[in-house]
């Protein structure tokens, strides 16, 4: 067996981890969140129509979830 012990005392320093400016992020947020709005409002509407009934989740609540889903992938490395 090595004996590691003499490198305990030994830190390495790692890279900070990359992060994205809030700034940037809430860009695309809001831009993503204004584009996925009609297209969710219809659909909801097409569902009401379909169905008869009203929809469990809102248009703004459907495009709110597509934009926290698409934002982070257009980050994502």
């Amino acid at each position: 067996m090595s004996d590691h012990s003499f490198f305990d005392h030994v830190q390495y320093k790692s890279a900070p981890p990359k992060r994205t400016p809030k700034a940037e992020y809430a860009t695309y947020f809001v831009l993503i969140l204004l584009f996925a709005l009609p297209v969710q409002s219809l659909v909801w509407l097409g569902s009401l129509i379909r169905y008869r009934r009203m929809p469990s989740a809102g248009p703004l609540a459907r495009a709110l979830r597509d934009a926290e889903e698409i934002t982070p992938a257009i980050f994502r490395p």
